[in-house]
């Protein structure tokens, strides 16, 4: 390990969540605690801190981003809700103590959290680190070595107060006016020296202006401590991706967001498994039947005949697709004839009936009779019987209702529900997908 990197030690005792690291120049330590602040009373999405957001609980997600740093050394999450601390030690952080109430209002700051918080783990356990670092988790989609980036910069400026997360400013602020109401003229927002009219100058003749973003916040305790505040006097800038630019506060901001997260462009610190994308080449579709091809749902007469629901745009893109070598098949648990009478309708083949406990074996065997990688092989399921399909398919792809651990296990969540035309987004996905890359 070079001088001046941090590195982990593997001597002497450690406990979960608190884990010795060495500066090594020195053989100093250093102590940083990730203190995530996520309180139970939010008004614009209720109860968004456990709300799912791409199959985990939103905390988790900022969680996971401070435990896979390198270099924290404490995971915290301060909260006043009993729920949510239960949740947050499930996925691996502490909560020594709740927040109180007053602390934790529509109109309170970060920095008297962020004080008590550094109080009570003095006075209660004579702890103290040297850095704090704030992921806010509302700001969940985080590159990976974020955390890491940050804590760099600090420890490398010396006179860094803190450091902040920056995307390029989506406007420009010399292009902005004080308004004090219609029927009032307009004052420039702010000038420039040496340019009389910033907001008709061309904006590459005025100065570079960043935002700053929830993503991340590193920042001396002293710089807490002593000077009450949150960034102090030096703040150096880390540069965020602009494509990671994450603020969520409304449920449109929700879905456009996991939207992105489903999307498996980006790079992503996540609470499981990376998603992957779609392969460059598919040979077959593999769709369950029943809460993908149908609702989920049985109607039975009185004689026992049952029915199910399906939709007719499923089939729209089959036929396109067959002539494109990519073939789509139902693989399903489900012994009623009803699958095999669907997919006639639709013009694909089905193999059903098989235990529930077989669909994996069943799925290797058929891919070795067409000769076919698995690679190759996207497959659509909701229900946890798909999950060993999950497991060997090249693409896992869950409709939009399917089950918790299904919607974790996918690399890709429809915005479609089962029965609803989630086969034929699929299909679209992919044809656009293809067309993409005959433009390319």
């Amino acid at each position: 390990m070079e001088a001046g990197q941090l590195g982990r030690t593997d001597d002497g005792p450690q406990t979960a969540g608190h884990r010795l690291w060495v500066w090594a120049e020195g053989l100093k330590m250093t102590e940083i605690l990730a203190l995530i602040p996520a309180r139970g009373g939010s008004k614009g999405i209720p109860r968004k801190n456990l709300r799912s957001f791409a199959g985990y609980p939103l905390i988790a997600w900022s969680i996971a981003a401070a435990r896979q740093s390198q270099q924290v050394t404490r995971v915290i999450v301060s909260t006043d809700d009993e729920e949510i601390a239960a949740h947050a030690r499930a996925y691996g952080a502490e909560t020594p103590f709740l927040r109180p109430p007053e602390l934790a209002q529509d109109m309170t700051t970060d920095l008297p959290v962020f004080e008590h918080a550094l109080k009570w783990l003095e006075e209660t356990e004579k702890y103290r680190p040297e850095i704090v670092v704030q992921l806010r988790p509302t700001s969940p989609i985080r590159p990976p070595g974020l955390v890491d980036q940050a804590l760099r910069i600090l420890l490398e400026h010396p006179d860094a107060d803190s450091v902040r997360g920056v995307v390029p400013a989506a406007q420009n602020p010399f292009k902005m006016w004080h308004f004090h109401g219609e029927g009032k003229p307009l004052k420039p927002l702010l000038e420039v020296e040496g340019i009389p009219e910033p907001f008709n100058a061309p904006r590459q003749s005025l100065p570079a202006v960043c935002w700053q973003t929830g993503h991340i916040d590193a920042i001396r305790v002293k710089t807490i401590t002593q000077k009450a505040s949150l960034t102090g006097d030096v703040v150096y800038p880390l540069v965020v991706d602009s494509a990671y630019t994450v603020d969520i506060d409304t449920l449109a901001d929700w879905i456009k967001y996991e939207g992105l997260v489903y999307s498996a462009h980006l790079k992503i610190v996540s609470p499981g498994n990376d998603r992957r994308p779609m392969p460059e080449e598919i040979r077959l579709i593999l769709c369950d039947f029943d809460g993908v091809v149908t609702d989920n749902l049985v109607l039975t007469d009185e004689t026992g005949r049952e029915a199910v629901s399906a939709s007719r745009s499923d089939s729209m893109h089959v036929k396109r697709l067959g002539e494109m070598g990519i073939e789509i098949m139902i693989l399903s648990s489900e012994p009623n004839p009803v699958v095999q009478a669907r997919a006639r309708k639709m013009g694909v083949q089905a193999n059903h009936g098989i235990g529930m406990q077989d669909k994996g074996r069943v799925m290797r065997e058929l891919l070795e009779q067409k000769r076919i990688k698995a690679e190759n092989v996207v497959y659509v399921g909701n229900d946890l019987n798909d999950l060993p399909c999950f497991e060997i398919a090249g693409w896992a792809v869950a409709v939009a209702d399917a089950y918790p651990e299904v919607l974790r296990a996918a690399d890709f969540v429809l915005t479609r529900t089962g029965g609803h035309g989630a086969i034929r987004e699929l299909c679209e996905i992919i044809l656009g997908n293809s067309f993409q890359k005959e433009q390319d």
